[in-house]
């Protein structure tokens, strides 16, 4: 009788939990499934550790809490919807869409200021390139832009651009409220949110992913300075 007794109530509080997902709509019942398939397999090994049945729900109590870790690290390396992350230079202003990985921005200075990056033609792009030349920080950035929207944006250009290499130190020391705006990040957040931030951008954004060098250097430069207020 003990035994039917957990067992019944066990499966009314699965019914419980399984009448209210159905009064959700499709994304809200998805993100309580995620949370609702662990706690239902947590209490079905409560139920039989009480039945004496030690070992099988030791077993399903261990896979539940397992279960539960898993979904929980993959909500946190999910794309946080409308984040975005703000990269500036002397003579270009970005932005990075962390959903998508895209970069928009405009031209701060020269023949071309007040424009809009993607307002610009492959020859505009390359003429802004020349024009900032002795600014290896913009000519990164610029890059960067790029490599994203002209894969073969080399092939086509009139001018060697000295040889630079991507990821090369900034030319000024970079700002603890610059470094908030690369990481997408509110000042003041903790260590915990810039390294959770740090992460989801170097998934979309490090070089043996495909992604550039230059805003995986400018990221890290971000952490390290943020973090250095935690130590």
């Amino acid at each position: 009788m003990t035994v039917l007794f957990y067992v019944v109530a066990g499966a009314l509080v699965v019914g419980l939990f399984a009448a209210a997902f159905v009064r959700l709509d499709a994304a809200r019942l998805a993100s309580g499934l995620r949370t609702a398939g662990p706690v239902a397999a947590g209490i079905v090994g409560v139920v039989l550790l009480l039945a004496g049945r030690a070992a099988a729900g030791g077993m399903l109590l261990s896979g539940a809490f397992a279960w539960y870790m898993n979904a929980r690290r993959r909500r946190s390396t999910r794309p946080t919807p409308g984040r975005r992350s703000r990269v500036r230079t002397a003579a270009l202003e970005m932005e990075l869409d962390h959903d998508s990985g895209m970069l928009e921005g405009h031209v701060l200075t020269g023949r071309h200021e007040g424009a809009r990056i993607a307002d610009l033609g492959l020859e505009d792009l390359l003429d802004l390139g020349r024009e900032l030349a002795s600014d290896a920080e913009s000519v990164q950035l610029l890059e960067t832009y790029l490599d994203s929207r002209f894969p073969v944006w080399r092939e086509h250009a009139k001018a060697d651009t000295g040889g630079r290499q991507a990821g090369a130190p900034a030319s000024g020391a970079m700002t603890k409220q610059e470094a908030y705006e690369i990481l997408g990040l509110e000042a003041g957040a903790s260590a915990a949110d810039i390294r959770k931030a740090h992460r989801r951008l170097m998934q979309r954004l490090h070089p043996d992913l495909g992604g550039s060098s230059f805003l995986a250097a400018r990221i890290n430069e971000a952490k390290e300075i943020l973090l250095d207020g935690h130590r």
